[in-house]
């Protein structure tokens, strides 16, 4: 099958500066290897391919290179974006606080797209966000993943779910496992365990009225 018959999706990956955004692109050898930059609109697109039940997909993963430490992005970031991610540290409520901007900036753009929410750096000790305070996900339909970017703990989780909307099939399954860079960082898998508890418990609770509070 040639190159350019490869299904592709452009996906656009959105959040705070210094969430770890460009370290999760990066974890994806195909990804960095080929990626381009585009002058035009300031951004690097790294080309991530997954071998799944149906044949290689490939998310044409847009990444802002830096630019959203000036404030918002331009709409040419999010033009024809077809599936994203939103990501927020962990160890920062302040990045989570302004998940609310980001999906805002993207669903203008960009309506009724798969979006999946992640919290990255579930690796550090210290988090300040509670499975019990992301409830974002939840009032907007959002699928969301706690998300280890240098331990490349549930990195394949966002990109299956994009895929199984995109191609419309709940039962696609990546057939191998994605190359990637070796781990920088290792997650606890008894605080991974306990996490995910605490997810499952926090997704059976009603929602609050109020707006996002930390």
């Amino acid at each position: 099958m040639a190159q350019n018959e490869v299904p592709t999706f452009k996906l656009v990956l959105v959040g705070d500066g210094g969430t770890g955004k460009t370290t999760f692109v990066k974890r994806h050898l195909s990804g960095e290897f080929e990626k381009k930059y585009l002058a035009t609109v300031g951004v690097d697109v790294h080309p991530i391919t997954f071998q799944t039940s149906h044949g290689a997909i490939c998310f044409n993963t847009w990444d802002t290179a830096g630019q959203e430490k000036f404030g918002g992005l331009r709409d040419g970031y999010y033009i024809q974006g077809q599936c994203a991610i939103i990501m927020f540290d962990v160890t920062s409520r302040i990045t989570y606080k302004n998940v609310p901007n980001w999906h805002r900036d993207l669903v203008r753009v960009c309506e009724n797209i798969p979006i999946v929410l992640c919290g990255n750096k579930v690796d550090v000790k210290e988090r300040k966000v509670k499975a019990k305070a992301i409830t974002f996900h939840r009032k907007k339909n959002l699928q969301y993943y706690d998300i280890s970017a240098k331990s490349n703990f549930n990195f394949e989780k966002p990109f299956l779910w994009l895929a199984r909307k995109l191609v419309g099939d709940p039962n696609l399954q990546f057939t191998a496992a994605p190359a990637l860079q070796p781990p920088t960082a290792q997650v606890d898998p008894t605080l991974m365990e306990q996490y995910k508890k605490e997810l499952d418990l926090a997704a059976a609770q009603p929602l609050p009225d109020d707006d996002d509070d930390m």
